[in-house]
């Protein structure tokens, strides 16, 4: 997929999901939290939407595409025998684990940690699955353990539900709207 270049006003729109306000984050990250506080300290907070050039795109597509293949996918209670263990994975893990591998190499080659959020979404069947959003400049994007292509989450055909704040890892916000709500802010990358 290339690099889609800055949008219209009207593309704009639907480049960035809206956030609703915060909500609790999912219980295997904070138990992780808990056994990993540094990586989940709030950064410095000065940028929210990575600055995607053209290195910086085939980085991120490098980096997705390199961690799907080398991680087998494997379930929480397979690997740990319980229904719910986030970890760094060595060759196998599950969604959250591959997510959390991604996000540690990707910050490690210089994309910013808040532009990186862990997000939760329910796939086609309405099963709950873990993905990483890259907020950028040219949009938000999808990193999937699915598939190798990265997608704008307006094309994924996930609801997105909730993900990490920008301003706080340990923060969550709601990306489905309560009864009448409208977004926080705007856009969720402001």
């Amino acid at each position: 997929m290339a690099l889609a270049p800055a949008g219209v006003a009207a593309a704009k729109s639907q480049a960035f999901a809206s956030e609703y306000g915060e909500t609790l984050p999912p219980i295997g990250f904070v138990e992780y939290c808990q056994r990993n506080p540094d990586t989940c300290l709030p950064g410095a907070g000065k940028h929210r939407r990575a600055q995607l050039s053209d290195e910086k795109w085939l980085l991120v597509r490098m980096v997705n595409a390199f961690v799907n293949g080398a991680i087998a996918p494997v379930t929480d209670e397979t690997l740990y025998g319980t229904a719910e263990y986030w970890t760094l994975p060595a060759d196998a893990g599950d969604c959250e684990d591959v997510v959390l591998l991604k996000k540690q190499i990707l910050e490690s080659k210089g994309i910013p940690a808040e532009s990186l959020r862990i997000t939760v979404v329910l796939d086609e069947q309405g099963e709950g699955h873990a993905v990483l959003s890259l907020v950028s400049n040219r949009g938000d994007f999808i990193l999937d353990n699915r598939r190798n292509e990265i997608r704008k989450w307006s094309d994924t055909g996930y609801t997105l539900l909730k993900r990490q704040s920008a301003q706080d890892p340990r923060r969550w916000v709601s990306l489905e709207p309560a009864s009448g709500g409208s977004p926080v802010g705007g856009t969720a990358s402001k």
